[in-house]
Parts: C-alpha cells; structure tokens; sequence
C-alpha cells in the first residue's frame, strides 16, 4: 500500500507541474498578445517618427495609442529591436 501512496503522490506531483507550466504558457502569452496590440497602435505615430518627416508634432491619436502602451511592452520592445544587428551578423547600431 505504501509503494501505491508513493505513486500516487508522485503523479500528483507530475499532474501539478504541468499544471503550473500550462498556466505560465497562458500568462505569457496573454501578455505578448496584449502587448502586440498595444504595438501595433502605435502606427497612428509612424509619420512623427520617420526621419525627414515633415510633421514633427504628434497627433492626439499617437499621444493616446503612446500612453496606452505598458511602459514594460515599450522597454522590452526597444531591448529586443537593440539585439537585433547583432542577431543578424550586422555591425551594431551607433546613434549619436
């Protein structure tokens, strides 16, 4: 009976690791989606940002699609777009 309680609780164990991995798999991605989507507003500003641009004052709808933006999905965004020569055997960025 003790081999079958030790089993037991080993499979309890394993059903709850799962869970928990399950669960992180669906916050995290929650989160990337809510965070593209937030991106993606901020097409609204694409015309203030583009060098030469004529148009040096944003909008009203880039300010609010800005603020919409949780400031973790913009740090995390640039943090990435930071990596990316590198990632692509292209020399490093260098903006003065």
């Amino acid at each position: 009976m003790a081999a079958s309680s030790s089993a037991s609780k080993s499979s309890m164990a394993t059903t709850l690791k799962v869970a928990v991995m399950v669960a992180l798999v669906l916050v995290v991605t929650v989160d990337g989606q809510n965070c593209n989507t937030h991106l993606s507003g901020l097409n609204a500003c694409g015309e203030f940002v583009v060098p030469g641009a004529d148009k040096t004052n944003p909008s009203a709808e880039c300010c609010t699609a800005l603020e919409a933006v949780p400031s973790e999905c913009l740090c995390n965004t640039l943090r990435i777009a930071s990596r990316l020569p590198t990632r692509c055997n292209i020399p490093a960025l260098s903006c003065s």
